[in-house]
């Protein structure tokens, strides 16, 4: 990763508050609803965040903005964390959250994206995601539009066979104006990626294929930044940004265990999260 400038203290500041929010928000959404999927959803809000309120071009008040620039959750069971940022960005009211997963909601458990404000395609089988990205890239690029197509991959997702098509395009077409994002938190579903074939050497794979590889702890709000930074200025190629996150973050009885896949959050653990969350809340001032 190259030397960037140093991101200023209010804005990351800022950004680490509106995670908490965001986890809040999980949290409180699991609580009512009794289902969704924690760790996944949780391993995310700072690349979701960043992009949301820093990185992206974008208009709540008209999500279809022709100019707009383009994400897409290719991994589509962190959907929750997904909606949690658009409301908090003003895509839809945040009440409407409690209504996940409910019969008629705009909110389901995967995105859809003849439902939701905000949201660019519909996933959750996987392996789909970075292709679509692509067409996107290529057809901003055809019509000379200066939109950035994002998508975020899960790294047990990155198996799929449909990835590494659409990583072998995107460097032939030398889509400069798209990034992926893995988020590498090492479970994949119920289990540890140590049980699964392997992805190693990860990097490396990227590179051969034609990529720009970043790789990052994937909760350092600075070090996204950096990333971002890094991605607009790398041309010729496309950018892969690796975020070594952490399932469930944010939660002591979540983190790294993976039956919080999707699991209920209820009773004393839904008690102990909403101290968590709310005691790091108060540490930056509300």
């Amino acid at each position: 990763m190259t030397q960037a400038a140093a991101a200023p203290t209010e804005m990351i500041r800022s950004l680490q508050r509106t995670c908490e929010l965001v986890r809040s928000d999980i949290v409180e959404t699991l609580g009512y609803v009794g289902s969704g999927h924690p760790g996944p959803s949780l391993s995310i809000v700072e690349l979701l965040v960043t992009l949301y309120f820093h990185e992206m071009r974008l208009t709540p008040d008209d999500p279809k903005w022709a100019d707009r620039d383009r994400f897409v959750l290719s991994k589509g069971h962190g959907a929750l964390g997904l909606y949690a940022v658009l409301s908090r960005r003003g895509f839809f009211p945040r009440d409407e959250l409690f209504t996940f997963e409910s019969l008629g909601s705009r909110l389901q458990g995967h995105p859809d994206t003849l439902l939701t404000p905000g949201v660019e395609l519909s996933t959750g089988s996987l392996g789909q995601g970075l292709s679509v990205a692509a067409g996107i890239a290529i057809g901003a690029r055809l019509l000379g539009k200066e939109t950035r197509a994002y998508c975020l991959l899960g790294d047990g997702e990155t198996e799929e066979g449909n990835v590494w098509e659409a990583a072998m395009s995107a460097a032939k077409f030398k889509l400069d104006n798209l990034v992926a994002l893995v988020d590498w938190n090492g479970l994949q579903g119920g289990v540890t990626l140590e049980v699964m074939p392997s992805l190693e050497p990860y990097n490396a794979k990227w590179e051969a294929f034609g990529w720009h590889v970043i790789d990052i702890p994937g909760h350092d709000l600075a070090l996204i930044l950096d990333a971002f930074r890094e991605a607009r200025a790398t041309k010729g190629k496309p950018t892969v940004i690796i975020a070594r996150t952490v399932k469930g973050k944010g939660f002591s009885f979540m983190e790294n265990q993976p039956d919080w896949h999707a699991k209920k959050l209820e009773g004393a653990e839904l008690e102990l999260a909403r101290a968590e969350v709310s005691a790091r809340l108060q540490a930056l001032g509300g």
